[in-house]
């Protein structure tokens, strides 16, 4: 980890990238303790105010400080879609071991299954199934976890396919090992370079895709201080309070961006260890 982290900051975009997520992370953790008001915190006499000493980002039509929703709605985002993308990985790798670990008629059927989950993108699978479950926190990561688990399981098993056919997993199972012992200690190893690339990946994809079901009024619902949102709200005071609109419409782009100037740095670092 010390040494990924000195490679990252050695390079210039993936610093900015990793600083940029620490700035967002530390607000997830330390959000209370910054935010100067409540998330829902509605103060009449302050409503529509445009930025200033007293309010950073300004307030919205119903009084709420907007820098402390958007400081607070880091938690929300982070968390949800870094809780989602850890269970995305999690069934990934079990998932993709096992299939080109065991191969036959298991594998063929997992893929197939997937096939058809990657069939659709994954907006239009997340819709379908909010639209049967509805809308709640639970729901949310369960949708993105559902829609990025095939394509991690697909990396995964592809190193997997990969590494099963060396000689030393050949010599682990002449010495009686079980496929557990080899899959955990043998393979996965090898899988944890693609792995860590791919997790980066699936986190940026499930910020936006979280902001955007937000956005749609189908993920969070009101008053949750989600971008996405605080995004849909301020559409229709984006004339009269474009601050509303700006500052958490900023706040997604920086957290994807970092994400992936982070992503690409962690790629290159795999690189240069494979060689």
């Amino acid at each position: 980890m010390i040494n990924l982290l000195r490679f990252l900051f050695a390079k210039p975009s993936s610093a900015v990238g990793v600083s940029i997520l620490f700035f967002f992370i530390l607000l997830t953790l330390f959000g209370s303790w910054i935010a100067p008001y409540k998330s829902n915190e509605q103060r009449a006499q302050d409503a529509r105010q445009p930025p200033s000493a007293q309010h950073w980002f300004g307030t919205d039509h119903l009084g709420r400080d907007v820098f402390s929703r958007v400081v607070l709605g880091a938690g929300e985002i982070i968390g949800l879609a870094g809780s989602a993308t850890l269970l995305a990985v999690f069934g990934g790798i079990l998932f993709g071991l096992i299939s080109g670990y065991r191969g036959g008629w298991l594998d063929e059927i997992l893929m197939r299954i997937f096939d058809s989950i990657l069939a659709l993108p994954a907006m239009l699978l997340a819709l379908l199934f909010l639209g049967i479950w509805g809308t709640s926190h639970f729901s949310v990561l369960i949708v993105i976890a559902v829609a990025f688990t095939p394509i991690v399981a697909r990396v995964v098993r592809s190193v997997t396919l990969s590494v099963k056919s060396k000689g030393f997993i050949e010599i682990a199972q002449t010495q009686g090992e079980s496929p557990w012992w080899i899959l955990g200690k043998e393979i996965f190893p090898f899988i944890l370079p693609a792995l860590s690339v791919e997790t980066a990946v699936r986190f940026s994809y499930a910020i936006f895709l979280t902001a955007s079901l937000g956005f749609l009024g189908v993920g969070i619902q009101p008053p949750n201080p989600n971008w996405g949102l605080m995004i849909r709200e301020a559409r229709d005071y984006g004339q009269q309070l474009p601050w509303t609109l700006y500052f958490p419409t900023i706040a997604i782009i920086l957290l994807v961006i970092a994400v992936n100037l982070s992503a690409d740095g962690i790629k290159e670092y795999s690189l240069e260890r494979e060689r």
